[in-house]
């Protein structure tokens, strides 16, 4: 069976999330080879392994910490040359979208972002992938070099496989252009204590019925119930209510939880964008004309005022 290249996604050898999901998916269709490159890397190797990698390739090098991205694209550029695998898999985030381009262009080979799903064809891996502000879906192969494919967090579920992932040490040489572009400055971003929005099993959202900054603690109290993460429409970030890096929809993030939960949030086409993916939808809005309604699984005629604060009474009682 053809290796399939896994990019890991990992903080000073924690694993992501995401990455493990692309470890199921890489399974489908092949067997993983996980890549993981800079500090930590080799601490990857027992949680790839209980996940499905056949093998490790690890390599530490300052440059990881120091550039931008392209160090990572020129260690994955001798990983595809040496192993020629059937396909390359990368998480969806904006940093990944970047190291699966530049490949794609490096290696000649087809590029493929935000698969939602991936199967085995008989020429090779099948993307599903939802298009043009998720109103359709299309499957997708790439036809040359090697298949460079980008698959959205919360895909498939964490499956655990164990297998050998021997770790073993990669020898990489970097590029002139490796150096070209400095990290000068990092900032750490403040914990909410909450999950990443683009990660979470859980999103609730607030939109323009929210009707002001200080009326997110509602839908916050409902999202730390639920162990949620927290979501904003465009018009509510806009409004200066929410953070924009909690914006959800085609200019904000995608997102694909199993539970979405819209409050207050009329359901614009931009909005349903990045967000229509979701396993499970409920919306809590006052008008019932609401184009979200056409959307959801459950929708809840009434003023969030009322149902948000009734919801997560109910739900910390029934966790107590």
């Amino acid at each position: 069976m053809a290796e399939v290249l896994v990019y890991v996604d990992h903080v000073d050898g924690a694993v992501r999330k995401p990455t493990l999901e692309l470890l199921t998916l890489a399974r489908r269709i092949g067997e993983p080879v996980a890549v993981a490159l800079g500090n930590g890397a080799a601490d990857t190797a027992i949680t790839l392994a209980e996940h499905g990698a056949t093998r490790v390739l690890t390599h530490d090098a300052s440059e990881y910490a120091e550039y931008l991205v392209v160090p990572k694209v020129d260690a994955l550029q001798a990983v595809v040359e040496a192993v020629s695998p059937a396909a390359v898999l990368v998480p969806s985030s904006a940093e990944g979208k970047e190291i699966a381009a530049r490949l794609a262009l490096r290696t000649g080979s087809g590029l493929i972002t935000d698969a939602v799903d991936l199967e085995a064809g008989a020429e090779g891996p099948v993307a599903t992938q939802s298009v043009f502000a998720a109103s359709y879906t299309t499957k997708s192969q790439v036809t040359k070099g090697t298949p460079v494919i980008t698959v959205k967090p919360n895909s498939a579920a964490v499956e655990a496989a164990p297998a050998a992932g021997a770790a073993e040490a990669l020898s990489v040489s970097f590029s002139d252009k490796a150096t070209g572009t400095k990290v000068t400055g990092r900032t750490p971003r403040e914990s909410t204590g909450r999950p990443e929005l683009t990660e979470a099993a859980i999103v609730v959202s607030g939109g323009r019925g929210v009707n002001g900054a200080e009326n997110f603690a509602l839908i916050e109290a409902l999202a730390d119930s639920l162990g949620a993460a927290v979501g904003a429409s465009r018009a509510a970030v806009d409004a200066g209510w929410y953070p924009h890096t909690n914006q959800v929809g085609q200019t904000g993030k995608s997102v694909s939880p199993q539970l979405y939960i819209a409050n207050g949030i009329s359901g614009a086409i931009q909005h349903r964008a990045g967000m229509q993916t979701s396993k499970t939808i409920v919306a809590v809005n006052k008008d019932s004309e609401a184009p979200i309604f056409d959307l959801v699984d459950y929708g809840v005629v009434g003023d969030l005022f009322e149902v948000v604060p009734q919801l997560t009474e109910e739900v910390k009682a029934r966790r107590r």
